[in-house]
């Protein structure tokens, strides 16, 4: 039996240090607070007792746990896969926001007592209490950024001048300076020179940028070339010059500039040209950056520099993490710059070889292949050759010795050698196009265990180096062969489900007893993972084209028409969990530890294991409708 009572005058001050105790309570106004806090009662539920029931209808309380536990939703025979909710966790805040009754039961496993808000009140809150309104409508989101601020805050770098979470817009410097195509060189560079600048933006007659020239053209193209500084700079430029929007991210720019080796973004407003940021914009304080990373790797020609390279970039990223980078930036930068070294990396080792790379394509595997690496990823990788490039065994036994080489390389620029000998080295995995695919469809077809989880590394190639074409052909002939066979995909989604979060029911978390790492959470096996696996299954059921995990997610989503809400929310999850795991690694790095994936909870402050423990739900939910689809 549920008994209701109010709180008296003298006990809201009391509530309210209770309630600030917990988001979004701590950010409210004190007013708003104070409001909220005199529109409370105080219910209590028995063991066993349904607090909310989709039969009830829409509900008239938002629920606030002050004590106990409430579990909700669920799947279908699996009573340990409900949500289990804590002290200072709200709901039904969908519900609520939707005017809709609740999708599943909410129910108390234990006495538990709850604030209750009257729903005129939480709407009132809505619309004056801009915190309680992005809490209730951005949840995960709102405390991703708690998180990254608190992170930010306690950051020994200067992060002023490292603005990488900021728009483009905010970090223009003044107007950019442009001229014609049609003027002299001499011309540009005395503007340059008067300005103070080391680039100028080439503009049309309706002010839309044409090219770009900076000091480094002037040194390649008109000094070392013999051009005279007479000539027009139309001729001299840099055609079709990169652009990004004003309001796109620094960690834009940062990529751009890393994947196409470049120093300069021109910055759009529309369509009129806002100004210019440079790779100084962005890295005025960082000892190594994209430039010197880049020119670096162009320079390269010998094992000990491109070592040297590698723990440029590993600072590089470590730096950035200590900013406050959030996940999903962070993990893009690493796997670019990891991946202008890799390639290099092969470059040279089949330049040295004498190997023709055409009719061959070297691909990436596992989270290489899903550009989701991290400070302590290993290798997985193989090599696919054109049908046509002759004779399987002949090219094997051309290719197996210089894979081997690069494989060695890459272990000593920092990229350990996979336990599980998934590289290119391997003859299993130096494959001709037909070969790859015989090897699929057996997989597909077999569909045992080990089918299952070589499906789950090795269909999340994607191409590197070499005849890129290779790769996505067999990428297109794989999407369309999967598809039709459902009960591969059935088997695959078994096997992502059999991997529970680690949710507990009356304590939050459930940890390993493992006794070298005891105590902890596997952030890779039992975090991220949860995401991949369901995100593949998904992608694959869907003829996606993508292997990045997010970008799956929300292919998916957008092919099912799935409200958008959803997919922030997984995404959010997984990026939390990736930057919990590249904040780990950064700490033991630091400490001259090895780095690993074991988190122990404890250790995380108080929002952190809040935000992880919403992180992992999401995978529940990701899984709950994974479930759905699949009738499991």
């Amino acid at each position: 039996m549920t008994t209701t009572t109010d709180i008296s005058s003298g006990l809201v001050d009391v509530t309210i240090k209770l309630l600030r105790q917990h988001a979004p309570f701590d950010r409210m106004d004190p007013a708003h607070l104070r409001s909220l806090a005199k529109g409370l009662k105080v219910a209590y539920f028995p063991a066993g007792a349904v607090i909310l029931d989709p039969e009830q209808g829409e509900p008239n309380h938002l629920h606030i746990i002050k004590q106990g536990t409430v579990l909700t939703g669920g799947i279908a025979g699996d009573l340990g896969s409900e949500l289990a909710l804590h002290e200072g966790e709200c709901f039904p805040l969908g519900a609520m926001l939707a005017h809709r009754p609740v999708s599943h039961p909410y129910r108390s496993p234990r006495d538990t007592f709850c604030y209750l808000l009257p729903a005129e009140i939480f709407h009132q809150q809505l619309a004056q209490s801009a915190p309680f309104q992005s809490f209730c409508t951005q949840r995960i989101a709102h405390l991703l950024e708690q998180a990254l601020t608190s992170l930010r805050a306690h950051s020994t770098l200067d992060l002023s001048q490292q603005p990488l979470a900021s728009s483009l817009g905010t970090l223009l410097r003044g107007a950019a300076v442009t001229c014609k195509e049609s003027i002299s060189v001499r011309d540009a560079l005395g503007s340059m020179r008067r300005q103070r600048i080391g680039s100028i933006a080439v503009t049309d007659d309706q002010g839309s940028p044409v090219g770009i020239f900076t000091l480094h053209d002037l040194m390649n193209r008109v000094a070392l070339a013999g051009r005279s500084v007479d000539e027009p700079i139309g001729t001299l430029m840099t055609r079709n010059p990169v652009t990004l929007p004003k309001d796109a991210f620094a960690f834009d720019a940062a990529l751009a500039m890393s994947r196409h080796g470049i120093r300069h973004i021109l910055v759009m407003d529309g369509s009129r040209l806002a100004g210019v940021i440079s790779d100084k914009d962005l890295f005025a304080l960082q000892r190594v950056g994209l430039t010197e990373i880049n020119a670096a790797l162009r320079e390269a020609n010998v094992p000990d520099a491109m070592v040297r390279v590698a723990r440029d970039i590993r600072e590089f990223s470590r730096n950035l993490l200590a900013q406050g980078i959030d996940a999903k930036h962070l993990t893009e930068i690493i796997s670019t710059l990891n991946d202008l070294l890799s390639r290099r990396v092969i470059e040279l080792e089949l330049e040295a070889a004498g190997v023709d790379a055409t009719g061959v394509c070297w691909i990436s595997l596992g989270s290489e292949g899903r550009h989701e690496q991290t400070l302590a990823s290993d290798q997985d990788n193989g090599l696919v050759f054109a049908d046509t490039a002759g004779e399987p065994g002949a090219m094997r036994r051309t290719l197996l010795p210089v894979a081997k080489r690069i494989n060695a390389a890459l272990d000593a620029c920092g990229f350990p050698l996979c336990r599980g000998d998934i590289m290119a080295s391997n003859p299993r995995w130096c494959l001709s196009e037909t070969e790859w695919r015989q090897t699929f469809r057996h997989w597909i077809n077999d569909g045992d265990s080990h089918a299952v989880l070589n499906a789950t590394v090795f269909f999340d190639f994607r191409p590197l180096c070499g005849q890129l074409e290779l790769a996505h052909d067999l990428r297109a002939w794989l999407t369309q062969e999967v598809r039709e066979n459902r009960r591969f995909l059935r088997l695959m989604a078994e096997n992502a489900l059999q991997n529970r979060p680690p949710l507990g029911v009356m304590r939050d978390f459930t940890l390993t007893t493992d006794s070298a790492h005891p105590n902890t959470i596997d952030l890779k096996v039992n975090g991220v993972t949860l995401f991949i696996d369901a995100a593949r299954v998904c992608a694959l059921a869907s003829s996606g084209t993508q292997t990045n995990t997010a970008r799956r997610l929300a292919e998916w989503a957008a092919s099912r028409s799935m409200p958008a809400g959803h997919v922030e929310a997984w995404v959010g999850g997984l990026h939390f969990l990736q930057f919990v795991r590249l904040r780990h690694q950064h700490h033991q790095i630091a400490r001259g530890q090895a780095p690993d994936n074991y988190v122990n909870p404890e250790q995380l402050n108080v929002l952190d294991r809040r935000i992880l423990k919403e992180a992992l739900r999401q995978a529940k939910t990701l899984q709950a409708r994974l479930t759905l689809d699949f009738q499991l």
